[in-house]
């Protein structure tokens, strides 16, 4: 299939280049959050099977991801009701360490507990996130991950 157009609709999927022959697959949702499915192929499957894999994890990405066409649409379709949830983010203060959850532009402060768990507030790179899904299928940590989670008390 053929990038349809190089700006980002709610509901497009994406077909993302790992690099190695296989691809992997985002939806976009609001501004800025994608969410990435566990599907990993060196084809692009039907978007109905992308669709049904489980997601890995929803972040905030560059827009650069989709504008400069790096990332593929190969098609587009209305989101299913748990993707229009958006997500919590925790913050860390990185001098006192406190702790807040983000959600809908809104903060509140939270315990560690709260935290666990959460993706951190943090806009990514498509080089990145191709990092992370790579380590993900090998089954290894991913530094980007690993350099984003809550620090000590």
């Amino acid at each position: 299939m053929t990038k349809m157009r190089a700006r980002r609709n709610v509901g497009d999927v994406l077909k993302i280049d790992l690099g190695d022959g296989t691809f992997s697959f985002g939806r976009v949702l609001p501004e800025p959050l994608l969410a990435f499915y566990d599907s990993r192929s060196d084809t692009a499957p039907e978007i109905e099977e992308i669709l049904s894999a489980k997601v890995l994890f929803i972040i905030w990405v560059m827009n650069h991801a989709i504008t400069s066409g790096r990332w593929n649409i190969i098609g587009s379709l209305p989101l299913e009701e748990n993707l229009k949830i958006a997500p919590n983010f925790f913050q860390q203060d990185p001098i006192d360490g406190s702790l807040t959850v983000y959600r809908l532009g809104e903060e509140t402060a939270a315990t560690r507990q709260e935290c666990e768990g959460l993706e951190r507030a943090a806009v990514w790179d498509p080089e990145h996130i191709e990092d992370r899904l790579r380590d993900c299928y090998a089954k290894v940590p991913n530094r980007w991950v690993e350099s984003l989670k809550l620090k000590p008390e």
